[in-house]
């Protein structure tokens, strides 16, 4: 049985068990709390010398990092990952887009409200630029959907796995979703995709931090 080391609050890690979920497939869930420091254990980094998550690790051995490089092995041969070449480069170019103009900010803006003190500097010194540069990128999400209803090209898949999981909960970083009524409309209807899992509310000591 596949094993997936994650941290069951963060995105990235959410993404594949939404993705397992979905499949239907079994696998074995290891909760690492990399906030307290346990992606950086020797043990851990034994298997990922990174010290993030979350990993996939097969019955062999072998060892897989990268959120979104884990979603595309899941997804090989499925139909959560499009087998015409033009429509699968186009999934896995929204999924560098959450990699590098999504997850950075929207993520992070989420991150510094939840899991830093409240009188952090970073509240002050990042939070402005995340936000900023969050709200571009729920633009450029915003103006895709308005004729568009998936990420993935025709169907629902990967690329829409990918970026749901840090939207969905774009408002903890103190992102209005109202602005982007397609947005909205494209994460209800990822919520009613057969099997749909949710991602577990954050501990109490975060959620009263995102409230703050």
């Amino acid at each position: 049985m596949i094993t997936v080391y994650g941290y069951s609050v963060s995105g990235n890690c959410h993404k594949l068990r939404l993705l397992l979920e979905q499949l239907g497939r079994e696998y074995r869930w290891v909760e690492i709390d990399s906030s307290k420091g346990e992606s950086r254990t020797p043990q851990y980094l034994a298997k990922n010398a990174n010290g993030r998550v979350p990993i996939l690790e097969l019955e062999d051995g072998r060892v897989l990092a990268e959120s979104n490089a884990i979603l595309c092995y899941l997804a090989e041969g499925t139909p959560y990952l499009p087998a015409d070449a033009w429509q699968k480069a186009q999934a896995l170019s929204w999924m560098f887009f959450e990699q590098y103009s999504h997850e950075p900010y929207v993520a992070v803006a989420r991150f510094i409200r939840g899991w830093t003190p409240a009188d952090s500097p970073r509240r002050v010194a990042e939070l402005t630029r995340c936000m900023e540069r969050g709200h571009q990128a729920l633009a450029v999400m915003e103006k895709h959907l308005v004729g568009n209803a998936w990420f993935t090209g025709l169907e629902y898949g990967i690329a829409d796995i990918a970026l749901f999981a840090y939207t969905d909960v774009a408002h903890h970083g103190g992102f209005d979703l109202k602005r982007y009524p397609a947005v909205g409309d494209w994460l209800a209807r990822v919520r009613a995709t057969p099997r749909f899992a949710a991602m577990p509310d954050p501990a109490p000591e975060n959620a009263a931090l995102l409230a703050v």
